[in-house]
């Protein structure tokens, strides 16, 4: 009975001894940590934009001073609207103003802000629009108690995607977009590979969340999806004396 205790007790030592080489030799098998620690390519250093102020890598479209960067999109001529306390403002029937710099992937930031005096309803009401690559629309209305069709409130795509939430404020306030934007991509026969995705905090809140984009703004109709490079932004003249400043733009 002795020996038969001793023989287990060195069985179990045995495993154990042999437990123990098997865990060890799993520990020296593990990756070490720095396996995959990834250092290049180290992303470029941006300083963040303090208050008005855009970030280091940005392009100014507009600082209140001029139209530098702007031509009129009917005919390429100086823009028509007004300049007044630091931003522009539509001049109704002089029509839409594009930017000289055309763009495809970016992150647009603007500030837009309607009539302090309220005329007219729905769609009459404060209405712009801002235009990616001059055919994509995301709506500029006063919508602060004004009801309207939700696929052309402030926010929308314009007769394409409704806004998650309204989140106006009231009219005669400032009020920004900040738009995150892929371009659509075409094959070489001009077909659509991919459609163009946007995304828009409408005053910090979230309203468009990396939405697609079904073609072309269309008033009457369904969108069109014709190919084309790099495009302007484009600022509509609905006539109504809406107002933009601080505009500026990072390519993607």
């Amino acid at each position: 009975m002795k020996m038969k205790k001793i023989n287990i007790l060195l069985l179990i030592l045995t495993c154990g001894v042999c437990l123990s080489a098997s865990c060890f030799g799993q520990q020296q098998n593990q990756p070490k940590p720095e396996a995959t620690e990834v250092w290049e390519p180290e992303p470029k250093v941006v300083t963040p934009g303090d208050g008005t102020k855009p970030p280091s890598d940005a392009i100014v479209l507009f600082d209140g001073k001029d139209f530098s960067n702007w031509v009129s999109a009917k005919d390429g001529s100086a823009p028509k609207w007004t300049l007044k306390d630091g931003a522009m403002v539509v001049e109704r029937g002089t029509g839409d103003i594009v930017t000289k710099q055309t763009f495809g992937d970016f992150q647009l930031h603007i500030e837009w802000r309607t009539p302090d005096k309220v005329e007219g309803e729905g769609q009459g009401r404060g209405n712009s629009g801002i235009f990616l690559q001059e055919r994509y629309e995301v709506q500029v209305l006063d919508s602060y108690q004004n009801r309207t069709y939700s696929n052309g409130q402030a926010g929308s795509l314009y007769k394409q995607s409704i806004p998650l939430v309204n989140a106006c404020r009231k009219p005669g306030e400032w009020q920004t977009y900040d738009i995150i934007y892929t371009a659509p991509r075409f094959r070489w026969n001009g077909s659509l590979e991919s459609p163009a995705r946007v995304t828009v905090i409408h005053n910090g809140v979230l309203i468009q969340n990396n939405t697609v984009i079904h073609g072309t703004t269309e008033y009457i109709g369904t969108p069109k999806n014709i190919a084309h490079g790099k495009g302007g932004i484009r600022l509509q003249d609905h006539g109504n004396p809406v107002s933009y400043r601080n505009i500026w733009i990072r390519e993607l």
